[in-house]
């Protein structure tokens, strides 16, 4: 896991500073539930596996602090898809 992964909650974010760019997953929070809406990875970071590793960073967040996943950004939903061991911290819809 990246170590310099930051979490800013003023900006509802997941962060990462690396090479001078920033790369990030953004979040709404409501009482016990984590809206994952977007996850914006610089093209000359990609391939790098930063998105993922925001992403396992995030939903590590929610499963700590008992909250609820809503994987409203792609990236977040597939993510969970191909990993079955987060599917429990999905809303039940």
């Amino acid at each position: 896991m990246l170590k310099s992964i930051q979490h800013n909650p003023e900006s509802h974010r997941f962060e990462v500073h690396l090479e001078g760019l920033n790369a990030y997953m953004s979040y709404v929070l409501t009482e016990d539930v984590i809206e994952y809406n977007h996850t914006i990875v610089p093209k000359a970071l990609g391939g790098r596996g930063i998105g993922s590793e925001l992403v396992k960073y995030g939903l590590a967040y929610a499963r700590v602090n008992h909250l609820a996943v809503i994987p409203s950004c792609s990236f977040v939903a597939a993510y969970i898809q191909k990993h079955p061991e987060f599917q429990d911290l999905l809303v039940d819809q």
